[in-house]
C-alpha cells in the first residue's frame, strides 16, 4: 500500500506549474512578435526592390522610345502621353503602351500597392518616381534625417499628397528639389 501512494505522488507531480507555463507562452510570444516584425520588414524591402526594378525596366523602354521617336514622350498628370494613336491619349499604370502601332510594353508595371509610379517628360529628358516603403533606404529621399518627397510629384493622392521618395532619371534631366514631409 505504500507503493501505491508513492506512485500516485509521483504522478501528480510530474506537471508543469500554471507559472512555468505563462512564461513559456510569454516567451514564446515575445518570439513571434520579433520573427514577425523581421517577417514586414522584409516584405517591405522586397517590394522596394521590384519598384526598382520596374522603373528600371521603364527606362530601358524609354531609352528605345527616344532612339524610334527622337525623344522622349511627354508626361500628363503622372503618366506617359501619346498612347495608341492619339498623341493626347495617357498610358494607365497596368496598361498596354503602344504607340502608332509599336508595342514598347505590353503592360506597364504598376505598384500593386497603395502608390502609383509617376512620369515627368518634356520629351528632351525623363523622370521616373515611386515612393519606397523602407524610409532609410540610401536612395530614398532625405532632408535632414527626416521622410521627404520630390517637390511636384505624387505617388498616393489625398490631402496631403504622399510625395515620391524615389527617383530613376535620364542622364540630362533635372530632378526635382526634396521637400519634408
Amino acid at each position: 500500500m505504500i507503493v501505491l501512494v508513492s506512485s500516485k505522488r509521483r504522478f501528480f507531480s510530474s506537471g508543469f506549474t500554471l507559472l512555468e507555463l505563462l512564461v513559456v507562452i510569454a516567451i514564446l510570444g515575445i518570439l513571434a512578435t520579433i520573427g514577425l516584425g523581421s517577417f514586414a520588414s522584409s516584405q517591405a524591402k522586397s517590394r522596394d526592390s521590384k519598384r526598382k526594378s520596374d522603373l528600371k525596366n521603364i527606362a530601358i523602354v524609354l531609352e528605345t522610345f527616344y532612339n524610334d521617336n527622337i525623344g522622349y514622350p511627354v508626361g500628363a498628370a503622372g503618366k506617359i502621353q501619346g498612347c495608341g494613336t492619339d498623341a493626347n491619349a495617357t498610358c494607365g499604370w497596368g496598361e498596354a503602351w503602344t504607340n502608332n502601332g509599336v508595342v514598347y510594353m505590353s503592360a506597364l508595371p504598376k505598384d500593386n500597392s497603395a502608390f502609383d509610379y509617376y512620369y515627368e517628360s518634356d520629351g528632351v529628358s525623363y523622370e521616373l518616381y515611386a515612393r519606397l516603403e523602407n524610409t532609410n533606404d540610401k536612395q530614398a529621399a532625405k532632408l535632414s534625417g527626416a521622410d521627404a518627397g520630390y517637390t511636384g510629384t505624387t505617388c498616393l493622392a489625398g490631402t496631403p499628397p504622399v510625395l515620391c521618395n524615389f527617383v530613376s532619371a535620364s542622364t540630362n534631366a533635372s530632378i526635382n528639389a526634396v521637400e519634408a514631409e
